[in-house]
């Protein structure tokens, strides 16, 4: 090597990994670097599921659906439609779904159980596959006709094997298969009964089709031969504008893009939840990062003050610098990234209850996010403190001073903050969940520095200027006297501190309501069992079988169909509504009620129950219902029940819980009785423990439909509880994160409190009396940042829960108590992990070091 080549300055790539590995080994970037990594594994964790979901759901979604496009209706598809169909040169298969009882023979038993029947024409499935667990030799594509498919919950239920008859209506069927799954059904458990398969040429002779039943038939379709290669689309598009101008009602469509597969559906709430908990970890790591950071740039001042010294020019330090930080954001991003890969089949475990499809692998994206995520954090919110040190003259930062902020640190700070919101608009996938998170936290950052400035200022007038002669304890006083006497640093740690604690105390809010919003679901007490179908003639019998069966509790309504014809005297048609859910409700039958009394399990929202003027009927309506359809009070619906026109003025309005598992309507008619409507009888109630009562039910009254659902409920248990798991595992990602900020809050000024309190040991002060003034202090700022935190977590937690997750909101005053409380406990804590060593710092050394700035 030339004597040249050893005088060479060494490249600043190199400068910046050994200034990583030092920095490291000095324990100077690990907080930083952790809080970058636990933001990026939370993101990411999200992420991977929601990317698998998706792209299972989109690989999936002509499986769920049955087709490329599906006509359902609750009538045999129109003609029109069909004739359309065969003008695009689409191939069909109809279906015919409904709930039914199945009987097992005399000879086995004489056994029943409520099915949803379905009846599958030839060529079905034409998209994906049935799944058979077991089978007669040869079965494969649909039942054959004279036999049925069924679920093994049937054959267990009633007693059956494969070549047993099976009794459906009036039809004697041959069991010849048990399904394992079936590609159209959705995703399970909404479905409340069992499947029963038969081939659509034996349905007419069980007999069970009647002008008043309840079926849904569907015509799924797919290009056949010939075909243009955007035929389905233009069905789609063709179809629409046929159901609007013959006015049919009761029919909907069905696309791949339209579809909403109940998967979906039952994963939205728990989902928007992970998203809010990834975006505050993210938040959070960003305060974290720049409190951090800030502590680093003050710890590097005399290395970067002997730099400029020596001659290193500005560009040079700050590229060492910008590297070593890029280098630091890339480590800890990838660890991140596989962390959260790691997090995320945790979560994939947790629920795999609800997810029953076979998820494909995660793509390259959500580890692009992470990696974006912990650059933006580290580079934005960590480097420009660091970068003042470089761009400051060197005198300045002899004395410690980094100055105010330069050009440069605010355009890198600006980039950090722009690539931030970017990642937190694609993560959130929601515009009010990350508006509101966002604005509110940016809203509380500014909010907390203002209240904590104010509280400042009053305490320096309020703290005596004679520390001797005062009343109260010495510690006491120095304690405010060193809060007062740096209200830059006092107003930085409450603002911080009361960030993290807000997103503690958000989380902590959300998470035990939306929890307790799940449970009250489906409590212990819910029915279990549903009956319909019981004729006025019989609802004393009814009703004296399940007293003697030891049922005094149930819920009794009587149940009428009808259908929306008109609201203020305009005909009700379900393509003048934008909304979807809207479409649908307006062009469905209704299962309509009335009560003399306000059900119990109802809340009235709006105007008054039983208000309606004489010689009018007064409606009460469900307030979904009435926000879908935009119905106000005063409005007048008219139904046909049954050819019967039938009118009423809305008086009030009412919350239901359709989760509830209690018997529920859209519309009640405020009346006792109304005999002029033909109507049948709805009871709910919990299956005693012991006894025979379904049994009892099927011999006294074979009519009946006796739906037991005591599985469901313990499915959709089962199911909450994946969810409760998912949730609470995540949310302990957040807490970790907070409590990052509470360190790096608490030992940004640990530098400052060295110097001071070797000043006042140097002065006489004792250990002890320093000690005493320090948790003073600390404690201090930790409750006026936990009470303010507390209570700016209750509005935010207020609008979330209404806006959002959309679950009744319990107000909780004492949340500001407690998170003052907690604030002072944590800021305890972490400023005794934090400071440890503080007071046992040699004075000797302090003092030289002091004297040396």
């Amino acid at each position: 090597m030339t004597a040249a080549a050893a005088s060479r300055p060494p490249a600043t790539l190199a400068i910046a990994w050994r200034q990583l590995l030092r920095d490291w080994r000095a324990g100077e970037l690990r907080l930083l670097m952790l809080a970058v990594a636990l933001a990026v594994a939370a993101l990411c964790a999200v992420a991977f599921l929601s990317d698998r979901l998706d792209q299972g759901l989109r690989r999936d979604a002509a499986k769920l659906l049955g087709g490329d496009a599906v006509v359902a209706s609750d009538q045999p598809t129109p003609p029109p439609l069909t004739e359309l169909a065969n003008e695009f040169k689409l191939t069909g298969v109809r279906t015919a779904t409904f709930p039914s009882m199945a009987r097992a023979d005399d000879a086995q038993g004489g056994g029943s159980r409520l099915v949803a029947v379905k009846a599958v024409g030839s060529g079905y499935p034409l998209r994906g596959r049935i799944s058979l667990r077991e089978a007669l030799p040869g079965r494969s594509g649909a039942p054959a006709p004279g036999e049925v498919w069924a679920d093994p919950a049937v054959a267990d239920a009633l007693g059956l094997k494969l070549g047993d008859v099976l009794l459906l209506g009036d039809a004697r069927l041959r069991l010849a298969a048990l399904i394992e799954t079936e590609p159209d059904r959705g995703a399970g458990f909404m479905n409340f009964a069992p499947r029963v398969m038969l081939a659509e040429a034996d349905l007419p002779a069980t007999h069970l089709v009647q002008p008043a039943s309840r079926i849904t038939y569907r015509l799924a379709l797919v290009p056949g031969p010939g075909a243009a290669p955007d035929a389905v689309r233009r069905f789609v598009a063709g179809a629409e504008a046929l159901v609007e101008k013959d006015k049919l009602r009761g029919v909907r469509l069905e696309s791949l893009e339209s579809g909403r597969p109940e998967m979906r559906q039952t994963l939205d709430r728990a989902a928007r939840f992970l998203r809010l908990v990834a975006m505050l970890s993210a938040l959070l790591a960003a305060v974290a990062v720049g409190l951090a950071a800030r502590d680093f740039a003050a710890r590097h001042l005399d290395a970067c003050a002997m730099l400029r010294v020596l001659g290193q020019p500005q560009r040079r330090i700050a590229w060492a610098y910008g590297l070593e930080f890029l280098l630091a954001g890339l480590v800890a991003s990838a660890g991140g990234v596989l962390a959260g890969l790691a997090l995320h089949q945790v979560f994939v475990s947790l629920l795999a209850g609800l997810i029953d499809v076979s998820l494909p692998p995660p793509s390259i994206w959500p580890a692009l996010l992470g990696l974006g995520l912990g650059l933006s954090l580290l580079m934005g919110f960590g480097l420009p403190p660091v970068l003042q040190l470089a761009a400051v003259p060197p005198l300045r930062v002899m004395r410690r001073d980094l100055g105010a902020p330069k050009a440069g640190s605010l355009l890198v700070l600006g980039a950090g903050v722009a690539g931030l919101a970017a990642i937190l608009v694609v993560l959130a996938g929601d515009l009010k969940l990350g508006g509101i998170a966002a604005a509110g936290f940016a809203g509380a950052v500014l909010l907390f520095a203002l209240l904590a400035w104010g509280a400042v200022a009053l305490l320096r007038r309020l703290v005596p200027v004679n520390v001797s002669g005062a009343a109260l304890p010495r510690w006491l006083l120095l304690a405010t006297r060193q809060v007062a006497a740096r209200p830059g640093f006092a107003v930085m740690q409450v603002a911080s501190l009361a960030v993290g604690l807000l997103a503690l105390a958000l989380l902590v809010l959300l998470r035990t309501d939306l929890i307790d919003s799940w449970r009250r679901a489906t409590p212990a007490s819910a029915p279990d069992r549903f009956v319909i179908n019981i004729q006025p003639d019989q609802a004393d019998a009814f009703r004296k079988t399940l007293a003697d069966a030891g049922v005094t509790r149930y819920d009794w309504y009587p149940m009428i169909r009808g259908r929306l014809t008109a609201i203020n005297g305009d005909a009700v048609q379900g393509r003048r509504f934008a909304d979807e859910r809207a479409q649908r409700l307006a062009e469905r039958e209704f299962n309509l009620s009335h009560a003399g009394d306000r059900p119990e399990h109802n809340q009235i929202v709006g105007g008054r129950w039983g208000s309606a003027a004489a010689g009018e009927t007064g409606l009460s309506v469900e307030e979904g219902l009435a926000q879908t359809l935009g119905l106000k009070l005063g409005d007048t619906l008219a139904f046909d029940i049954a050819g019967q026109p039938v009118q009423g003025r809305i008086t009030s309005l009412r919350k239901v819980d359709w989760s509830s598992m209690r018997v529920n309507f859209f519309v009640l008619f405020e009346k006792a009785d109304l005999p002029d409507l033909p109507s049948t009888q709805i009871a709910a109630y919990r299956n005693p423990a012991a006894g025979q009562l379904d049994r009892e039910l099927a011999r006294q009254f074979p009519n009946l439909t006796v739906i037991d659902v005591s599985a469901q409920l313990n499915q959709v248990q089962g199911v909450l509880d994946q969810v409760i798991q998912a949730v609470q595992f995540l949310f302990g990602f957040t807490l970790a994160t907070g409590l990052v900020v509470l360190l790096a809050a608490v030992g940004s000024t640990r530098e400052a409190r060295t110097r001071e309190f070797a000043l006042m040991r140097a002065l006489g002060a004792p250990s002890a009396l320093l000690a005493r003034v320090q948790r003073a202090e600390l404690l201090g700022v930790g409750a006026l940042a936990g009470f303010l935190a507390g209570g700016v977590a209750l509005v935010l937690a207020a609008l979330l829960a209404r806006y959002v997750f959309e679950f009744e909101w319990q107000v909780k005053p004492w949340a500001p108590l407690v998170g003052s409380a907690c604030g002072a406990l944590l800021a305890w804590g972490a400023g005794w992990w934090s400071l440890r060593g503080v007071l046992q710092r040699p004075v000797v050394q302090t003092l030289r070091e002091a004297q040396a700035e």
